[in-house]
């Protein structure tokens, strides 16, 4: 009794040599059996684009929309965008609360000359003259000689220093600084609201906390070691 029944039970009609002498042949229209490929979801290969935009397994991360390449992830700040120094040779700025000492500290130098200025020229026009430019002497020569410091700064360890360099600032930026500080006290009145606001600008001024005086000069307060 043969084995063989009629085509198609029993055999598998895609054995063997097919009647044009091809092997396997993909019985579904196909040329030659592709080899296999691991698909991802949505059945297509890993690698390949997946629908609505979403990169496949494999395929690089894409930037932010707008984001130059090279730039850092969405979120993560690049290192050194935050913290540290903004004036150049890493030390910090000078606290607004040390800064007022130190201020303190030179009115406290000046009292007893200013005392008797008072004394001699009475509340007139030209004491306020005389004690703004004996205060302007004071502050130019002591930050020309001393490296940016006044007594109170000393005291205070600060140092006035150029924005760009971080060094000591050159001598016609302190004499502005200097000229600007002191020389409005020789107004009355005005002269004083003047003086407050500056001594009060740190407190809002973004990011190096200058007073009026400084930004013409150029410079800024820090806190030595």
């Amino acid at each position: 009794m043969s084995t063989n029944g009629p085509n198609g039970y029993g055999q598998n009609p895609y054995e063997g040599n097919n009647p044009h002498g091809q092997q396997n042949q993909n019985p579904y229209g196909g040329g030659q059996e592709q080899p296999y490929k691991q698909e991802g979801p949505y059945g297509q290969p890993f690698g390949e684009q997946q629908p609505y935009g979403q990169p496949g397994y494999g395929t690089p991360p894409q930037q932010p929309y707008g984001a130059p390449e090279g730039s850092w992830p969405h979120g993560h700040p690049q290192p050194g965008a935050f913290g540290g120094s903004p004036v150049p040779g890493g030390r910090p700025l000078a606290p607004i609360g040390e800064r007022l000492v130190a201020r303190l500290i030179d009115v406290g130098v000046l009292l007893v000359p200013t005392v008797v200025l008072f004394g001699v020229l009475g509340a007139s026009i030209l004491y306020y003259v005389v004690a703004a430019l004996l205060s302007f002497g004071y502050e130019a020569a002591m930050l020309l000689t001393q490296g940016g410091q006044t007594v109170g700064k000393k005291v205070m360890k600060l140092r006035v220093v150029a924005v760009a360099t971080g060094g000591k600032p050159a001598e016609n930026s302190l004499l502005i600084r200097a000229a600007l500080y002191t020389l409005p006290n020789a107004v009355y009145c005005i002269g004083s609201l003047f003086a407050l606001l500056n001594v009060l600008w740190p407190l809002w001024d973004k990011p190096l906390q200058q007073a009026l005086h400084d930004k013409p000069a150029n410079t800024v307060v820090v806190k030595e070691s």
